[in-house]
């Protein structure tokens, strides 16, 4: 991934976090995701008073991805709030490798700027994906 791009998805994640609505937790995570078009898409977390049924910063920015028409990730970034790497929940796990291969990257950015990188298939190994079945059952 080019540097420029990068930093591009970092500052996209950024300006996201700081919309997070998170007067629960405090925990404001923002998250930007490159689409195969080279298209960034940003989210951030959204929390409710019902917790399960708050929003991850993930899942909004593949959210908007979609919406805006795009279907494959390239790349994820996680913005932290604090200065330990933010790993994406077991959920937004599945719901990354839903639209992106074992080998595409993570990267994990804390508040003061450290990364991490690993991959979907790190993060998930043997994750569950849908296949077409060749035949029908019965």
């Amino acid at each position: 991934m080019k540097k420029t791009t990068l930093t591009t998805l970092i500052q996209e994640a950024e300006s996201a976090q700081k919309n997070a609505h998170a007067p629960y937790s405090g925990f404001k995570v923002g998250a930007a995701v490159l689409s195969t078009s080279g298209t960034v898409h940003a989210g951030c977390n959204v929390e409710n008073t019902a917790y399960p049924l708050g929003q991850c910063a993930e899942a909004t920015a593949i959210g908007n991805m979609i919406t805006e028409g795009g279907s494959r990730l390239d790349a994820v970034v996680i913005q932290s709030p604090t200065n330990e790497p933010c790993y994406p929940c077991g959920g937004c796990r599945q719901k990354i490798a839903e639209f992106a291969d074992d080998s595409v990257p993570v990267i994990l950015v804390t508040r003061s700027g450290t990364t991490q990188q690993t991959t979907v298939g790190e993060l998930l190994p043997h994750a569950f994906r849908y296949t077409h079945p060749t035949q029908k059952a019965g």
